[in-house]
């Protein structure tokens, strides 16, 4: 009997149970909390990315931009006035680069260039047809890309891309697996102010057979 009661009251006894519960719950609840300071501070570098871009492509579209830096092209300078602002909230161990062309109008990005003559009506171009178009990057040649390097002129729309991969700010991967690192890319297409007369581009036709 007297073992029996001795049982009992072993198994009344709750104290420390807390404890316990909170042992099976407590991997859990931290894997989630560093997973969601992980995601916030990834779209805070992103935002902040996208921000710094568009204001360094802004002061950029102007003839005689004054961006700073010590970058010996307009790109370069613009990478830098991104980074001068990423810098600051990323880990170590990232790389950032940003690319630079321009279009002739907003259109452009990311089409071909403007059929003008299509000659059998299938809009597609056809050099044997004697269709022409108007070549927007004046290389000589039909492109599904009229994109053009550099900044282009007056009027001319300027399109960048910065691409930021960076090391994980909470290493996850280390208990969850995946990726250890992110890729964010940022884009802008801003066009340049009027200081001269745009240029226009030449019409190219050709040879009908």
């Amino acid at each position: 009997m007297a073992n029996k009661g001795i049982i009992g009251r072993i198994a009344r006894d709750d104290e420390g149970a807390a404890i316990v519960e909170f042992g099976f719950i407590a991997l859990p609840l931290i894997l989630i909390l560093l997973a969601g300071v992980d995601f916030g501070h990834r779209t805070y570098v992103s935002s902040v990315m996208q921000g710094s871009l568009t204001d360094a492509a802004r002061r950029a579209s102007v003839e005689n931009p004054n961006i700073g830096g010590s970058g010996s092209t307009l790109e370069e300078r613009v990478a830098e006035a991104v980074e001068a602002q990423v810098s600051n909230i990323v880990t170590s161990g990232y790389t950032l680069t940003v690319e630079q062309s321009n279009f002739y109008d907003f259109t452009g990005i990311g089409n071909p260039e403007k059929i003008v003559r299509d000659n059998d009506g299938d809009g597609v171009y056809d050099e044997d047809d004697g269709d022409c178009f108007s070549d927007l990057n004046e290389n000589g040649e039909f492109d599904t890309d009229t994109g053009r390097s550099g900044r282009g002129g007056a009027n001319d729309v300027v399109f960048y891309e910065a691409t930021l991969e960076m090391d994980a700010l909470v290493p996850l991967a280390n208990f969850l697996g995946g990726e250890s690192r992110y890729t964010m890319v940022a884009e802008t297409a801003i066009r340049n102010q009027p200081w001269g007369t745009q240029a226009t581009p030449p019409t190219i036709c050709g040879t009908a057979i």
